[in-house]
């Protein structure tokens, strides 16, 4: 799987909005529709969003997948 852009979106968001920078935990979750449209959101982890973002295409060949943002590092949650 390429999906070198989600990543790309998730390390810079960092960088350039102080609300996502200022959450120690994120949960991102990018949720992709019958038409190839994609919303990918940012969560603090206690079901509050923090960002989103409509995507208006992507080949990402999931559904919806959740990865979570914390020490600098990028990670599934079956990596915590």
């Amino acid at each position: 799987m390429r999906a070198y852009w989600l990543l790309d979106e998730i390390a810079l968001s960092q960088r350039y909005d102080k609300r996502i920078a200022a959450e120690e935990f994120q949960v991102w979750t990018l949720t992709v529709n019958p038409d190839r449209t994609a919303t990918l959101a940012c969560g603090d982890g206690n079901g509050n969003e923090v960002f989103s973002k409509q995507i208006a295409f992507t080949d990402f060949p999931l559904d919806s997948v959740t990865l979570w943002y914390t020490d600098t590092t990028i990670l599934l949650p079956s990596e915590y």
